[in-house]
């Protein structure tokens, strides 16, 4: 019996990136350009396809940098005595 390989990577249409991150086709061709897809020119005429794994991998992203974005506030929010733990010390 055959063993069974990765199955081949899917390719989408920038188009349908775009409806599904809810943004411009521009903006997903500009994502591919940064790196933050993989994505590559295939076909006659060449036409931009991006790699179906890279979107699950770049909402990722996004959600660990909003989440370190909102630690960065909370902790620039609070007071050096409730980060650090230095609350005055009283004696009875």
């Amino acid at each position: 019996m055959p063993e069974a390989s990765d199955p081949a990577p899917r390719f989408l249409a920038p188009a349908q990136v775009a409806e599904l991150l809810s943004i411009e086709v521009d903006d997903v061709v500009a994502l591919v350009h940064e790196g933050q897809l993989r994505g590559a020119q295939l076909g006659s005429p060449p036409r931009w396809r991006v790699e179906e794994a890279s979107i699950a991998e770049y909402l990722a992203a996004q959600s660990e940098e909003a989440r370190r974005m909102a630690l960065w506030r909370q902790a620039d929010e609070a007071s050096f005595p409730e980060v650090w733990g230095t609350t005055p010390f009283r004696r009875s």
